[in-house]
């Protein structure tokens, strides 16, 4: 009796020991974070500058000046340029920014989304979040079982074990607060105002907010992308993890329930891109993806997905909040106490490919998600431009002059817009350096006509001493361009409106600034004067009317073979 009585006293000692470290390291904590989240709440910034200012959080506030300044060599000179001398805002209120878009928006048809579907579908979506973020009495129920199964004589000398037992009950144990769907939300608004004429209108509001919202909510999960799951399994990481960083982004979701596609800093700013390296290898620059938005919205393309800098915090803003067990096993500790993880696949893959903090703190560009393709269907085709993704292989319009007259004669090139819509975006493409555009994207629900979405620039701005000009080949073999784009292309050649110094001018508003070095900002001008060359040589062979399309509609072009320019 006393042998027994003693087991049961040190089952109960043992019991009462778990019970006190669970509630010590696992929700304490993050009860203290729901009291810190309510003394402070995350609308308020100035209670945000009045916290201490520790390392995790710096990441999550709305202005963190400094902390940018460090890890991005920002100069005094980083405040946003505004008033009389600001080339900018004189940029947008010129008669080009304010003229009404043709064809003009008469109904729901114009719209993406139709807004009651829409938000149907989004509650659905918070209510699935809320059940399966539920801690529910069965969960307790197991990790009890669990716990007392742990504290079993054969099992306290298995201290591996009780370290693997906390990580997985590590989310189980969490007071995740029940998301609610919000109407005003920025990234709702801007899912609810794309249009036909583009991702977002050119005096909404929602943009600037939503940029605001990206770079200031905490984070409530992170996990792979879609394509990232599906290499899971079947790749190889001599092919996959290359020092590129291919597959190396992730998901975050925000207190608000937006998401946002998140691709780490690979590269310094004042690297370029080696001369021998190829371009389906080049490093993913997450600072190009931020300057492919500020360029594509000064363009008044807008079909570049809004993109921010952030500082993240890896540890509480990734690790803490995944529920992905393979993304919680590649992080690790490097030699200098930094906070790293890399891409995973079944093989043995490399630290050294590895991205890592400062030591928690990491740079990175954050491009807001497009509507569910539940919602709203794209189309991915191959660019007629493909560029052969082999060290020796050419496709057929880098080796035929005449290359373009075939496209024209295939449907859709044929009989819409398509065709002006790829020049546009190898304009775009151009000016960034960016040699890897194979496929395009667009909405389903626009037709033939709809604009291309410009995704994934993350190879852009590599080189700043090299202009590519085979990416002006849709340009300079059609020899066709819209009117709407020359104006722009023309007024931003003008001293007063100079393309390197608006952009310069919009990317100090972001985070990270300086984005670009001076060297890329001085390269946009040079390789603007080359698309204008490029457009004179055209109109010199053929005429205006044959090169300049005043309605989109027009197809006409000239043939190649009397149009084959190569700047």
């Amino acid at each position: 009796m006393p042998g027994l009585r003693r087991d049961r006293l040190l089952t109960l000692l043992l019991l009462g020991a778990l019970l006190s470290a669970d509630l010590y390291f696992h929700l304490w904590p993050q009860v203290r974070r729901q009291l810190r989240s309510r003394e402070h709440p995350r609308g308020c910034p100035c209670a945000r500058r009045a916290s201490s200012p520790a390392p995790d959080s710096a990441a999550a506030s709305p202005a963190p000046r400094a902390a940018a300044r460090n890890f991005s060599r920002a100069g005094p000179g980083t405040e946003r340029h505004g008033g009389r001398g600001s080339k900018l805002q004189a940029l947008f209120v010129h008669p080009l920014y304010r003229v009404p878009e043709e064809p003009p928006l008469l109904g729901p048809e114009d719209s993406l989304l139709a807004s009651q579907e829409a938000l149907r579908y989004y509650r659905r979506k918070v209510a699935r979040w809320n059940r399966d973020s539920t801690w529910s009495q069965d969960v307790c129920v197991s990790i009890l079982k669990k716990s007392l199964a742990f504290f079993r004589p054969a099992s306290l000398r298995k201290r591996r074990g009780r370290h693997k037992m906390y990580k997985e009950q590590l989310n189980l144990t969490s007071l995740d607060i029940p998301q609610q769907l919000r109407l005003e939300a920025s990234w709702v608004q801007f899912h609810l105002g794309i249009s036909r004429h583009g991702l977002y209108s050119r005096s909404s509001p929602v943009v600037s907010q939503l940029l605001q919202d990206m770079r200031r909510f905490p984070t409530i999960s992170a996990d792979y992308s879609q394509d990232e799951k599906a290499l899971l399994g079947a790749c190889d990481c001599t092919q996959i993890v290359k020092p590129s960083g291919v597959h190396l982004k992730l998901v975050l979701r925000f207190s608000d329930f937006g998401k946002a596609m998140f691709k780490p800093m690979r590269q310094q700013r004042d690297e370029e891109t080696p001369a021998d390296f190829f371009y389906f290898i080049d490093f993913q620059r997450h600072n190009a993806e931020i300057a492919a938005f500020h360029l594509d919205r000064i363009l008044d393309f807008r079909r570049v997905p809004p993109t921010v800098g952030r500082l993240v915090n890896v540890t509480k803003e990734i690790l803490e909040v995944t529920k992905n067990e393979i993304l919680q096993s590649v992080f690790f500790v490097s030699p200098a106490s930094n906070v790293c993880f890399f891409a995973k696949c079944p093989y043995m893959c490399k630290t050294e490919y590895a991205v890592c903090g400062n030591p928690h703190l990491l740079e990175g560009s954050l491009s807001a998600f497009l509507p569910s393709l539940n919602l709203a269907p794209r189309l991915s085709v191959p660019n007629p431009w493909i560029r052969s993704y082999s060290l020796a292989g050419k496709e057929e319009w880098e080796v035929n002059p005449l290359y373009c007259d075939t496209v024209k004669q295939i449907y859709p090139y044929n009989s819409s817009n398509r065709l002006l819509n790829i020049i546009d975006m190898a304009i775009f493409d151009f000016l960034i350096g960016n040699m890897d555009r194979h496929h395009y994207e667009m909405f389903t629900k626009f037709g033939d006509d709809g604009f291309l979405i410009h995704l994934d620039n993350a190879r852009g701005f590599g080189r700043h001493s090299q202009d590519e000009l085979s990416i002006l080949s849709p340009l300079s073999q059609c020899c066709r361009i819209k009117k709407k784009t020359l104006l722009h292309l023309q007024l931003l050649a003008q001293a007063d409106y100079r393309l390197s110094d608006v952009m310069r001018e919009s990317l100090l508003e972001d985070q990270l600034s300086p984005v670009l070095t001076e060297p890329h900002l001085l390269a946009l001008d040079r390789r603007l004067q080359i698309i204008l060359q490029t457009v004179e040589g055209c109109v010199e062979a053929h005429g205006e009317q044959n090169v300049i399309a005043t309605d989109p509609s027009e197809q006409s072009a000239p043939d190649s073979s009397q149009a084959n320019l190569t700047s």
